[in-house]
């Protein structure tokens, strides 16, 4: 019974400071010094000149139908009678090249082609590959 008693009174100041209202405090003025400045990190930068689509680029949402180490043959998800072919620019070579050696796009693959209409040069290619068979 002590204990119980013990505990009912503990529990009665625990809850009675829990309620009770802290004293206010004002805000200090503020200075130049309280202020940070904005940083700008060149990482950020970096990254969003490497994702710039270059002006009136287009992004195709394809299908694989055959890949190697020249050419990457799609077809479209929107219109699948539309089969296009597409070589890779200068900057994505060595890109596909590693990726053709870990075992590349597989058919039926799902990928994204940054590419300038009227041409056939693939700019960039999202997309994850499948494991080889």
């Amino acid at each position: 019974m002590k204990n119980y008693r013990i505990f009912a009174a503990s529990f009665a100041l625990a809850a009675a400071l829990a309620c009770s209202p802290s004293p206010a405090t004002a805000q200090g003025p503020v200075t130049a010094a309280s202020i940070a400045a904005p940083v700008v990190v060149k990482v950020f930068q970096a990254i969003a000149q490497r994702h710039a689509t270059p002006e009136g680029s287009e992004w195709l949402k394809a299908e694989v139908i055959h890949a190697d180490a020249v050419t990457l043959i799609v077809r479209e998800q929107d219109n699948g009678y539309a089969v296009h072919t597409f070589n890779f620019s200068p900057d994505l070579q060595p890109k596909m090249q590693a990726m053709l050696d870990k075992g590349g796009f597989q058919y039926g693959d799902k990928v994204s082609i940054l590419f300038m209409p009227g041409q056939t040069v693939a700019l960039r290619i999202h997309g994850k590959a499948s494991k080889p068979l």
